[in-house]
Formats: C-alpha cells, sequence, structure tokens
C-alpha cells in the first residue's frame, strides 16, 4: 500500500494543460479537501471528473492491485487530476541558460533565420557586455529577425516526461494534443 501510495498522478491545471507529477497521497489530500477532481477515462477519450465520493464509488470495480484500503473503504489511487482553481502556471523564474534561449529560439540563428545544430550556435549579447565589442547589432549592420525576449517558462520543459507513466496519460502530455487547430 505504501508504494501505491507514493506512485505518480499527473497534475492538469484548470485549463486541462499538464502542469505537475505529484504522489498518490498528495492527489488524494487534493482531491479530499475539494481542490481538485479525479479524471477518468476511456478508450476512446471521453473523460470524466469526480469528487472524492464519486471516486470512491467509482472505484467499486477497480481491480485490486489498483487499491489502497483504509480502515473503513476502498479506493482507487488517481492516475490523472485536475485541478480546480489553479489555472496560472507556476510562477517561475527562467534561467537564461543556453538550452532555453535556444529552445525560445527553435534553434534558428536570429540574423540569418537557419536552422543550426545547438553545437553550431553561439549567444549573442544584443546590448554590448563590454567596451572590446561595443556595436549594438544596428551599428554593425546586423538586423535581428524578432526583438529578444526573455525565455518563457513552459510545463513540458520543467516537467519532462520521457514517457508517460501511464497510457491515461498519453493524451494530456502530448503536444501535439494542444497544437491542434480546432474545428469550429
Amino acid at each position: 500500500m505504501h508504494s501505491l501510495l507514493n506512485s505518480q498522478v499527473l497534475v492538469l491545471n484548470r485549463l486541462w494543460q499538464a502542469v505537475n507529477i505529484c504522489t498518490a497521497r498528495r492527489a488524494f489530500a487534493l482531491v479530499y479537501a475539494g481542490h481538485a477532481h479525479v479524471v477518468s477515462g476511456d478508450e476512446v477519450n471521453n473523460f470524466l471528473t469526480h469528487d472524492f465520493e464519486s471516486w470512491r464509488d467509482f472505484s467499486a470495480t477497480a481491480p485490486d492491485h489498483e487499491m489502497v484500503t483504509t480502515i473503513s473503504w476502498k479506493i482507487r489511487v488517481p492516475r490523472v487530476i485536475v485541478l480546480l482553481f489553479f489555472d496560472r502556471l507556476p510562477k517561475k523564474e527562467v534561467k537564461f541558460t543556453r538550452h532555453n534561449v535556444f529552445e525560445r529560439d527553435k534553434n534558428t540563428c536570429q540574423y540569418c533565420g537557419e536552422i543550426f545544430d545547438r553545437s553550431e550556435l553561439n549567444l549573442d549579447h544584443v546590448v554590448p557586455r563590454t567596451r572590446k565589442g561595443n556595436r549594438l547589432p544596428r551599428e554593425a549592420q546586423m538586423t535581428l529577425i524578432r526583438k529578444p525576449k526573455r525565455p518563457k517558462w513552459r510545463p513540458f520543459v520543467q516537467v519532462t516526461f520521457a514517457s508517460p507513466q501511464h497510457e491515461s496519460w498519453r493524451h494530456f502530455v502530448d503536444l501535439a494534443y494542444w497544437n491542434v487547430e480546432l474545428s469550429d
């Protein structure tokens, strides 16, 4: 039972975007406190949400190896929960690392627009830091494709889902799913 309570649960924000992973123990606490609902889905991606009572009833038919037992009842360990109130992504300062800058620019040179292998790319301070390289790009007749800005924190970079822990996660951690154009 102890290991089941430590199993990983995918956390979705209110917009149903994957933002985190927590333990089943934490997921139960969030659902019990009314901060989250459990998400259940069938093979064709019809999703239902359950509050604690509803999940406990829904759990009745679950296989034993997915259940935790308390003194008075058995309940299934959730695989995915959705937060009810949390619609912003966690505020995280993004570090200016090579990885984050190249990720932001999709490995594209911001002067010529060509895509390169990361090992061939360099970072360039647009506002010079030293007197040695004291010309701004426009003074050197080099124009940037777009205005430089701080890389944005993306949940999929921070929480890397190498392979979904559970089949039920696949729908939510598949980036393509969020980028598909929806028909009217």
